[in-house]
């Protein structure tokens, strides 16, 4: 398991599709639900993403941008278009304004007119719950674009196919599709040339940090030291010390500690029959009073204080970790 599999595991797509193929200028599409995550890609015609917060972007035929909550967002014909704003949730659906609809069983493709091109727009809206996930979000700007010529033509190439369809269990394909484009947009973005990608991404290149990496994220629980760890990827243990500091900006055991945590967090808030000492061995710790004073150390609070004070389930939770959680307590 790498770390951005990690990650970005618990992010998914549920019928999110945002669909139009008759948005003829002038437009101004407001989605105002504030997703956590936004996917916004064009694959017809072209328009202005203008969030909240944030510059506004172009987009262009196969071009994609992502949004990051919590504020919303406006899909314009034109900066400073005459449109009044359409209010846009979960269910937008205003054929009276230009013939949108985001639900399998409609599609039509439009024909061009004197105003331009109809557009083509496709958003995916993704709920985002849980510290894992959220280490993600902190990585990204407010807002992120990527143009055509990456890898996720090919996605969008199967998603502009599918729009144009009528078919049992298509949300469900759109759906799936809708995830690849996301991973293919990060990727692109964190590989873009000139970037700056948050430093365990371009750490997992490296042939003997990034094995480092994926040792700790498939097994979490175990007790590692950095011997141990140096063992494992075939190195000397000042030699992974430093590279693993110099290319992660901290200590191999620095690094476990927080991702220990972040796995903590969310076994504490999503499963709720689980007890502190289940969690603490579940995450490495033989020792529930030192599991809870790392605990505290790292996130300010003990973590019966922290799941009393969370207030909703957290996302998806490594399944190394769950699984060693339900063994330690006793549950298949």
């Amino acid at each position: 398991m790498d770390a951005f599999s990690d990650l970005i595991r618990g992010v998914r797509a549920r019928g999110s599709l945002f669909g139009s193929s008759a948005l003829t200028p002038p437009w101004a599409l407001q989605f105002v639900d504030g997703a956590p995550l936004t996917l916004c890609t064009v694959i017809g015609g072209q328009g202005w993403v203008v969030p909240e917060h944030g510059p506004a972007q172009e987009l262009r035929p196969g071009e994609t941008v992502l949004v990051r909550g919590p504020g919303t967002f406006t899909f314009v014909d034109a900066i400073g278009t005459a449109a009044d704003p359409v209010a846009c949730g979960e269910f937008c659906a205003v054929p009276e304004e230009g013939g949108t609809r985001h639900r399998l069983g409609w599609h039509d493709p439009g024909e061009d007119t004197d105003a331009g091109r109809p557009t083509t727009l496709i958003v995916g809206a993704y709920p985002v719950r849980g510290e894992i996930s959220r280490r993600l979000l902190d990585a990204l700007p407010v807002v992120l674009r990527v143009g055509t010529g990456g890898t996720g033509d090919a996605a969008l190439e199967h998603l502009a196919a599918e729009v144009a369809v009528d078919a049992p269990g298509q949300q469900v394909v759109l759906d799936r599709l809708l995830d690849w484009m996301l991973v293919c947009t990060l990727r692109d973005w964190f590989d873009r040339p000139g970037g700056e990608p948050p430093a365990w991404w371009a750490a997992q290149r490296d042939p003997v940090v990034g094995y480092a990496l994926r040792l700790l994220h498939a097994e979490p629980e175990a007790p590692w030291t950095v011997a141990a760890l140096a063992d494992r990827t075939g190195v000397a243990r000042s030699t992974l010390a430093k590279r693993f500091a110099d290319l992660v900006g901290e200590p191999p055991l620095t690094y476990l500690t927080r991702w220990r945590m972040t796995l903590a967090a969310d076994l504490l808030t999503e499963r709720e029959s689980v007890t502190v000492a289940e969690v603490a061995r579940g995450v490495g710790y033989s020792d529930a009073f030192a599991f809870s004073a790392a605990f505290k150390r790292t996130r300010g609070v003990s973590p019966s204080l922290f799941r009393r004070a969370s207030a909703s389930p957290a996302g998806a939770v490594s399944t190394s970790v769950a699984a060693s959680v339900a063994t330690a307590a006793g549950r298949p």
